[in-house]
């Protein structure tokens, strides 16, 4: 059996003088690589000690002392890269010496205690009550190289955190395997001959796992940062494991001593140690005095600035920018000092500040404030964080301030911080009284002097926000107001023109047909219109099939009283679009009603339906004045724009074009100055009556605005 020991260490000294000879030809002067190279090197002889003493069969003390010198190794080699993140290179080197002292003393006792049982054969100094110390002391290396291998692998940076897990890997198992060791041998007074044979092994299978990390990192140049969040979490856990260890031992003694009630009285005292630590790790309260103590004796900052702000702007963002907003404020303030509650105020009107909102506090109720007072005025000129407790300490650093009889009368009021927007104060919170303790310092004004004009940022948007969606409705309202005075227009005069040409054909009684007509078409316009008012402004209205032909049949004759008038030339019968038939019909009468103001009475003016490639066209076509390039692409389909001056709405030929584009089609415009326009308008045919239809070259319909009835000169 002893040759499996030997074997076993044997191959442990060998894996650790391989990685030393690695770690000799790389790049020099890193600290940490120097540690790791002593590492090896006293793990090397260590292991090669133990080989020796296992093959002789007789116990050396040097191997004792040389395992304390690897472990010495192993730890300095932590401590140095944890003690890095800690800031500047003299604080972490001041931090580092501090830890080895610490750890060197301590390894210098375990030490004294190994010699005394080596020269006197007996363990006086190492075994007082009952406990063998030596092997405890062990123990306690391993538990506090497992805490060091902790904050490395949770502080280290990112970017190196690929290569640093595999060495913590591998030295967490060293320290594993160790604890196991030394437990087992404390708890049975003995150890383990297989588990102490077998560490050799163990010891030679950690080697790999650390060449990984060196070949992920070759400089081997560790950069940790410790986070405050981290040293609470360690902290906690070991003020846990301490108080656990405490209460093992009470009821330890609680069983020993306790006589015929000693098992019972032990379980009722480790259920109320628990359920005592329960309560403590729940207590908000211990929390906030644990970060309050970590803040003041373990980091030069106050604040972990970078978890803080991550931390203030999710609170922030989180739900809808209506909801709540002004509560998440007060509770992202509330949440840096551990403040219960909170209140804001927001400057509503020009001459006062209301309490608008209150997190975990109720509104005050008639709290306005006078945007001309003292309080308000101090707050925009000084933009001073007001901590009421010194201000009632010492008032002579705050001035002349005098605290408001609203403010006063909340007796949890605490810390009041001034909402600045382009330095103007838009609000201000207060905060209630945290139930720890704590001294204010430069960092708490700063800070919260940075998230109050954050916040006023967010409450300034939330308030443009709803102005704008206020504004966007007045402009619906605007734009349908619009596109009624246009259809109103052009019904007028359809209506003027039968009023013009009364008196002078009232005893015609073809004109009083006509006159009939186009009263009726404009009622049933008018009716339409209400209609389409009533349902809210939607534009798309009921959609059919319509033949396309007869609608510009109708539109035709509706605009006929106006000159020049419209001549209707249907090259293709039996074309189908699906659409509102009212709001087709209006922006075509649009278009035409466009293109006779633009045309002389004597001029031209001709409607074309054809179809072209599964589509059908509608051309209005007139010898006007025309339009140049320039105005078509800048001028023509902008809304509310018209070269009518005041008789024009300007929204025509936008209404034209976004309804065209609406059912899939879109709108073209050739013109040149002195020639006329041509406005074409292509939309898809239905699908379910796309039938071909048969074109004879020369068949055309046509309009005569002279007589009432559509005469067709070839089949349309």
């Amino acid at each position: 059996m002893p040759l499996v020991g030997v074997y076993s260490y044997s191959a442990g000294a060998l894996a650790f003088l391989v990685l030393g000879l690695v770690l000799l030809t790389g790049q020099r002067g890193k600290p940490q690589k120097q540690l790791l190279l002593l590492a090896a090197a006293a793990s090397f002889v260590w292991l090669l000690a133990v080989a020796l003493q296992l093959h002789l069969q007789h116990s050396l003390f040097l191997t004792h002392s040389l395992e304390l010198l690897r472990n010495f190794a192993w730890l300095a080699f932590l401590a140095r890269a944890v003690s890095t993140g800690h800031g500047e290179d003299a604080l972490a080197l001041r931090r580092f010496r501090s830890l080895l002292l610490m750890t060197g003393a301590f390894l210098l006792l375990l030490a004294a205690m190994g010699l005394e049982r080596h020269i006197s054969g007996r363990a006086l100094i190492s075994n007082v009550g009952g406990i063998d110390w030596l092997l405890a002391g062990h123990m306690g290396v391993a538990v506090f190289g497992l805490i060091l291998v902790e904050q490395l692998i949770r502080n280290v940076r990112p970017e190196s955190r690929r290569a640093v897990k595999y060495l913590c890997m591998g030295l967490g198992g060293l320290f594993v395997y160790d604890f196991y060791l030394y437990s087992d041998a404390l708890l049975f007074q003995r150890v383990d001959g297989a588990a102490f044979q077998a560490r050799g092994i163990v010891n030679a299978l950690v080697v790999p796992v650390i060449a990984v990390a060196m070949m992920r990192d070759p400089h081997w140049s560790l950069e940790v940062h410790v986070s405050r969040r981290a040293v609470f979490h360690t902290v906690a856990l070991l003020g846990t494991g301490t108080y656990l260890l405490a209460m093992g031992v009470g009821g330890y003694f609680v069983r020993s001593y306790g006589g015929s009630w000693g098992a019972v009285a032990q379980v009722i005292f480790l259920f109320a140690a628990l359920l005592l630590l329960a309560v403590l790790l729940f207590s908000g309260q211990l929390r906030a005095r644990l970060r309050v103590i970590i803040s003041k004796h373990f980091f030069h900052f106050k604040y972990e600035y970078r978890d803080e702000w991550l931390r203030f702007i999710h609170t922030l963002s989180t739900g809808a920018a209506d909801d709540g907003l002004r509560e998440r404020v007060i509770q992202a303030m509330a949440n840096i000092l551990d403040s219960p509650g909170g209140l804001l105020w927001l400057r509503r009107d020009p001459d006062r500040y209301e309490c608008m909102a209150g997190w975990c506090m109720s509104p005050v109720e008639d709290g306005n404030l006078p945007a001309d007072s003292d309080f308000t005025r101090f707050l925009e000129q000084e933009q001073w964080v007001v901590n009421l407790e010194e201000f009632e300490q010492d008032r002579k650093h705050y001035g002349d301030l005098q605290v408001p009889a609203v403010i006063d009368r909340i007796p949890e009021a605490w810390v009041i911080v001034p909402l600045l927007l382009h330095e103007r104060l838009t609000g201000f919170v207060l905060l209630s009284r945290s139930p720890v303790a704590r001294e204010f310092n430069w960092e708490d004004y700063d800070l919260l002097r940075t998230v109050g004009q954050q916040a006023a940022a967010h409450l300034a948007q939330l308030d443009v926000s709803k102005a704008l969606a206020d504004a966007k409705q007045f402009e619906a309202c605007s734009q349908l107001s619009a596109y009624v005075m246009h259809d109103l227009k052009n019904l007028i005069a359809q209506l003027s023109l039968v009023v013009t040409n009364a008196a002078k054909h009232k005893h015609n009684p073809q004109f009083m047909e006509d006159a009939v007509t186009t009263v009726e078409n404009s009622v049933n316009k008018m009716s339409s219109l209400l209609a389409h008012i009533r349902s809210g402004g939607s534009k798309a209205g009921e959609t059919r099939d319509v033949d396309v032909c007869e609608m510009l049949l109708d539109v035709c004759q509706t605009m006929s009283s106006g000159l020049p008038t419209p001549k209707l030339d249907c090259q293709a019968t039996g074309v189908w679009v699906r659409c509102n038939l009212d709001r087709f019909a209006a922006v075509v009468g649009h278009v035409i009603r466009n293109a006779q103001d633009a045309t002389p009475d004597d001029g031209r003016l001709m409607v074309r339906l054809f179809k072209q490639n599964d589509r059908a066209v509608v051309e209005v076509q007139d010898t006007g004045a025309g339009m140049d390039q320039a105005f078509i692409q800048e001028q023509l389909f902008r809304p509310f724009v018209s070269t009518k001056g005041a008789s024009g709405m300007g929204i025509g030929a936008y209404e034209t074009r976004e309804f065209i584009r609406g059912l899939g089609g879109e709108v073209e415009v050739f013109s040149r100055p002195g020639e006329g326009t041509t406005f074409r308008m292509s939309v898809p045919i239905s699908e379910e009556l796309k039938n071909p239809v048969k074109l004879v070259a020369g068949e055309q319909g046509s309009r005569d605005p002279n007589d009432n009835k559509y005469k067709e000169t070839a089949s349309c």
